[in-house]
């Protein structure tokens, strides 16, 4: 087994955040409009890494995304099992039992990437998975028949219906029609999440719209028009079908087990690390598409040589046309840093024909999609007078892996500034849903540098803690600080603000946070088919305090009118169990806090408070100058 990335404490929280809220399962069917692409850290593997893994974080660039074949997810009948043994043996705590109709209802979504096979309401393949899923679920789990009997029933259903629409569409395709090949090839094509056409009707659609673009542009689109026609009615056996049938019910089966867990395919990778690149997005390609029958329509943010009303037919080799929302992702993601530069075929208003364009220069000389802008990634930082010096608030909206540098960078300019003395530091984690716990630790280490922080718990019952770093004096701060949070301050976030409540270093204020005191790793799959996103640990609070599932109590509470808060992490279905955890604190570390090593009290600020973007930091930042001093819970006899 291979870590592929440093392990994380995001997961589900992150997305809260981002308002994008769910168990980490997509909609019945992806919204049509894809994300862009990136072209930032991401490279595409040698082409003798045959899964772009095998090498350890250290060794290759964090996201290595091959380029997708095209196919629809498959394993075999033991691969099944083996990723599914896999994920239960290591779950961090042991898991629930799967309800075998929710996992078919959820299969069912994930098998089809099209409103075709199995969401449409005249598709009755969704019946066939729920009569099924009994022995679906034993198969899965190794408890059914030898062959996975019950996948292999599904697939017979299968042939049957693409076989019916495949002739539909062979239909519309050869059938003369007056719409025109512009309308045909940027017209969008499939439903968001709700499928309500018949997918009678839409391979009819589709055959009509292929149909049209091929005789427009002539030869050179019969390869694009063959590519969709093998995409949306696969000619697969039993066998073949069974595998896609499995692939799909695994995927539906981890996050059954663990809310904050994804098993995809190495076609479809980029899915399992969406907290990552949602959290710090990569330059883009575009900004707005939708898939269409023969490919993607650019419809805004296309970057040189691509433009706005471009339909992309081929990007690095792999026609677009009939990829599912994921492989239209990771293709994005892998063609964008590929070597030698991809190439795009494209169609482009005023041409017939398909057009071929070099993604190695942009029409202004400098790359496609790069930025050239290094202030991007500086913390927002708020400067407000504060009784007689100023409050410096750092904005900390996800929990990056160099949080720690770039919070050195931010506070060393404040410092470096001038003027008014800094009364105190805030870190403003409102709405922060989390991270990368090493950012975390790393941060730390400017406010309690060498302090023990995180018992952290596997379900082998053993523990590990990491230490906060200690970085060159001229970077610490030795001040005043505080974390401001809400309801939806989460994990990495809620490690931020609880550690330094627990050292006594500074006060929280706002509401009771997410609750989520579990974190996740990247894992190969035993199978060497995928990659799994495993809840693997639990973190207690220095102190031994328990976050999963209670979230932290404020030092202060103050009503932030930020959005109604998600749902918290306990209501999650199958979420965690709460876990306390044995005090970690060392009494060397809490002496800093008696001997004045460290200025822990704000000070008074007299109403002098002012004036603020946002009124209520005002108000909040009055509280800190009244607050009593932080609660401190006492160590231990016989404590560390």
């Amino acid at each position: 087994m291979v870590k592929r990335h440093a392990w994380l404490a995001g997961g589900v929280a992150a997305v809260v955040a981002l308002g994008v809220y769910g168990a980490l399962r997509r909609p019945a069917i992806h919204p049509s409009v894809l994300p862009a692409p990136s072209a930032a850290a991401v490279v595409v593997p040698p082409p003798d890494d045959e899964a772009g893994s095998g090498a350890d974080a250290d060794d290759a660039p964090v996201h290595a995304f091959k380029l997708p074949t095209g196919r629809p997810p498959a394993l075999s009948c033991e691969a099944a099992r083996t990723v599914v043994a896999q994920a239960r043996d290591q779950l961090g705590y042991p898991p629930d039992p799967v309800d075998a109709h929710a996992l078919a209802d959820a299969a069912t979504d994930w098998l089809d990437p099209y409103g075709l096979w199995s969401m449409a309401p005249d598709a009755p393949i969704a019946n066939v998975f729920d009569r099924r899923a009994s022995a679906l679920l034993a198969d899965i789990e190794g408890r059914g028949s030898r062959h996975c009997d019950a996948a292999r029933a599904i697939g017979s259903a299968l042939i049957v219906w693409t076989g019916e629409l495949r002739r539909l569409y062979d239909e519309a395709l050869a059938a003369e029609t007056s719409e025109d090949a512009t309308t045909a090839a940027h017209a969008p094509t499939f439903e968001g999440a709700t499928v309500t056409r018949p997918a009678r009707a839409l391979a009819r659609t589709l055959g009509r719209r292929v149909g049209v673009v091929e005789r427009e542009a002539g030869p050179a689109a019969r390869p694009y028009a063959e590519a969709a026609r093998a995409r949306y009615f696969p000619d697969f056996d039993v066998d073949a079908w069974a595998e896609v049938v499995l692939a799909a019910a695994v995927r539906a089966y981890i996050p059954a087990i663990d809310p904050h867990g994804a098993w995809a395919p190495l076609d479809e990778e980029s899915s399992v690390y969406e907290v990552d690149l949602e959290a710090r997005p990569p330059e883009r390609l575009w900004d707005k598409a939708e898939r269409t029958a023969i490919g993607v329509n650019l419809e805004s943010g296309a970057a040189p040589p691509l433009a706005d009303g471009d339909v992309l037919l081929s990007l690095a080799g792999v026609a677009t046309a009939g990829l599912s929302y994921e492989q239209m992702e990771q293709l994005g993601y892998a063609a964008s840093e590929a070597k030698p530069p991809a190439e795009a075929v494209i169609l482009r208003a005023g041409s017939k024909a398909p057009i071929t364009a070099s993604l190695n220069e942009a029409a202004d000389g400098g790359k496609a999609g790069e930025s050239g802008d290094d202030d991007d990634d500086d913390l927002p930082v708020d400067r407000v007078e504060y009784g007689d010096g100023d409050a410096v608030v750092v904005g900390i909206h996800d929990v990056h892996d160099d949080l720690g540098d770039e919070l050195t960078r931010a506070l060393l300019r404040e410092r470096e500034r001038g003027g008014r003395p800094i009364a105190g530091v805030v870190l403003d984690l409102r709405g922060n849903g989390g991270g990368s716990t090493d950012g975390a630790i790393d941060a730390l280490g400017l406010f309690i540098p060498g302090a023990p922080l995180f018992p952290m718990k596997r379900r082998d019952g053993s523990l590990e803690t990491d230490r906060a770093p200690e970085p060159p004096n001229v970077d610490r701060w030795r001040g005043p600080v505080a974390a401001f949070v809400d309801g939806d301050t989460a994990s990495a976030a809620e490690m931020l603000a609880g550690a330094l409540a627990a050292y006594h270093r500074g006060p929280t204020v706002g509401a009771t946070t997410f609750g989520k005191g579990c974190a996740q790793e990247y894992l190969d799959d035993d199978a060497h088919a995928g990659v799994l996103r495993l809840t693997t640990l639990l973190y207690a609070l220095p102190d031994g305090a328990p976050v999963q599932r209670v979230g932290l109590a404020p030092t202060l509470r103050f009503p932030f009118a930020t959005a109604e808060p998600n749902d918290r992490e306990a209501a999650l279905a199958h979420a965690p169990p709460l876990w306390r955890g044995p005090d970690v604190r060392e009494r060397s570390i809490l002496a800093h806090v008696e001997d004045g090593t460290w200025s822990t009290a704000w000070p008074p600020n007299a109403g002098n408070v002012g004036p603020c973007k946002d009124p209520e930091l005002c108000h909040a930042l009055r509280l800190l100058g009244a607050s009593p001093p932080t609660a401190r819970r006492k160590m231990p006899a016989k404590g560390r």
